[in-house]
């Protein structure tokens, strides 16, 4: 969905949100999307009856694949996906769609396919989270911080340059992927657009991950007054890129709601509209907003 377009989000109901730190990725896709697959499953069923499944599921950024711009044209998929345009899922190019399509059909849930290397009709290569909406990570991680951390991601991968959400019939989810949520801007339009849940596919490091992971998705939760998730791949020292791990859920106050540690797990939460409610009646900044000062992001200015 284009994020200067708005329509009536759907009432907001309580749901169940599950996110999965998924660990033991290696070098063979195939396999990796099997064991993503298993989890999805082991996700899905946590209380053995249908009504007890969680509503939506989360991978992580970069889930079929390890994580860094070495691997990302190796790995990268043609999805061949254009908004508002019939798709076969069946028979898509890409693996990854074809499995999270399939697996979701089979436990009638949502699932936000964490995001891939995909390889885009012009040729380049973005860091893709997909189906119902498509959003491509908009800000690319390159830092150097001295000593602790260098990484960039713009050596293999091109920018997205559009903001994404989709309705479900129980909320508005809007869509982020990692670095995305250093820039306040991604969370601000999806949040006036409607969202009433901010979720974003990440792989912090153990350099950035100690200092913002939590600080972030607190924040972003604040000043939106919206529940806002991160969910990340499980940590192993033996790859290449280690990631923090530490999966969240925060609510519109700033409460985190849980918290994985860094080992492959499965995290439930209830999300509870009432939160989201009583936040922004007790404290109104959605109608205090000045705009006759300063410029609402959300509307397009070019």
């Amino acid at each position: 969905m284009s994020s200067f377009t708005y329509t009536t989000p759907p009432p907001f109901k309580p749901f169940d949100l599950t996110l999965i730190q998924l660990g033991g990725v290696g070098s063979d896709k195939a396999a990796n999307l099997q064991h993503a697959r298993d989890m999805i499953l082991k996700a899905a069923h946590k209380g053995g009856q249908d009504d007890s499944r969680p509503k939506i599921i989360v991978l992580p950024e970069i889930f079929n694949s390890p994580y860094g711009h070495a691997y990302f044209p190796i790995y990268a998929e043609t999805i061949g996906y254009i908004a508002d345009k019939p798709y076969d899922t069946n028979n898509s190019p890409s693996d990854s769609v074809r499995m999270l399509s399939s697996v979701a059909k089979e436990i009638g849930t949502w699932i936000v396919g964490g995001s891939i290397a995909e390889r885009g009709d012009d040729g380049k290569i973005y860091n893709t989270c997909e189906l119902v909406a498509m959003h491509r990570k908009v800000h690319l991680f390159d830092i150097d911080i001295p000593g602790k951390m260098t990484f960039k991601e713009s050596e293999t991968l091109t920018g997205g340059s559009s903001i994404a959400f989709f309705d479900t019939e129980f909320a508005r989810i809007g869509l982020g992927i990692c670095y995305d949520v250093r820039f306040p801007e991604v969370a601000m339009i999806n949040a006036r657009k409607g969202c009433h849940v901010l979720i974003y596919p990440a792989a912090f490091n153990l350099t950035t991950g100690p200092l913002h992971w939590k600080l972030l998705q607190q924040a972003r939760a604040v000043d939106n007054q919206v529940f806002f998730s991160m969910c990340s791949p499980a940590r192993d020292t033996t790859a290449s890129y280690h990631a923090w791990g530490h999966s969240m859920v925060v609510d519109p106050l700033g409460t985190v709601l849980a918290e994985a540690e860094h080992e492959e797990s499965i995290l439930h939460v209830y999300i509870n509209p009432k939160v989201f409610d009583d936040a922004r009646a007790g404290i109104p900044v959605t109608t205090q907003r000045r705009f006759d000062v300063y410029l609402d992001v959300s509307k397009k200015t070019s």
